[in-house]
């Protein structure tokens, strides 16, 4: 089951977040939330660099805990795209690079009302992602 959506910048801003079966609603306010999770995400990333005896070109890709799975896909731009599933989701790094072409790309980056490093606004992008999130297989599955 697919929790949130964060897309940040190279930067850090964040320019767009949604959520669909959150099923625990954080008690800080949302803008505090965002800047934890960048900074999270910023941490994690540059613990894997340093402990990685390989190439880290993939680098961070996921961490699972025993409720939730968050997924992170950084774009050779620095756009990074995190999502938060339960455990049981498949192939999300897979979802997410489609996510990125299928519809960032499409509806965001060729949008010539959008500027980059902005947050994005369109109805058009929100309805589009909305049913390609929803028609995904990992959007309903439910860890029991």
């Amino acid at each position: 089951m697919i929790n949130n959506l964060y897309i940040f910048d190279k930067y850090g801003n964040l320019l767009y977040y949604d959520e669909w079966n959150r099923p625990k609603k954080g008690e800080i306010k949302q803008e505090e939330e965002q800047k934890l999770m960048y900074g999270m995400l910023i941490s994690i990333k540059s613990f894997v660099n340093r402990l990685s005896p390989t190439d880290t070109r993939e680098g961070f890709l996921y961490y699972k805990t025993n409720k939730y799975a968050l997924h992170y896909l950084e774009t050779p731009s620095g756009l990074k795209f995190v999502m938060n599933t339960d455990v049981a989701a498949m192939n999300v790094r897979e979802f997410l690079q489609q996510l990125y072409g299928k519809v960032w790309v499409e509806y965001v980056v060729r949008d010539p009302l959008w500027e980059p490093g902005t947050e994005v606004t369109s109805s058009l992008f929100k309805s589009k992602l909305d049913d390609f999130v929803k028609q995904s297989p990992i959007f309903g599955i439910r860890n029991i």
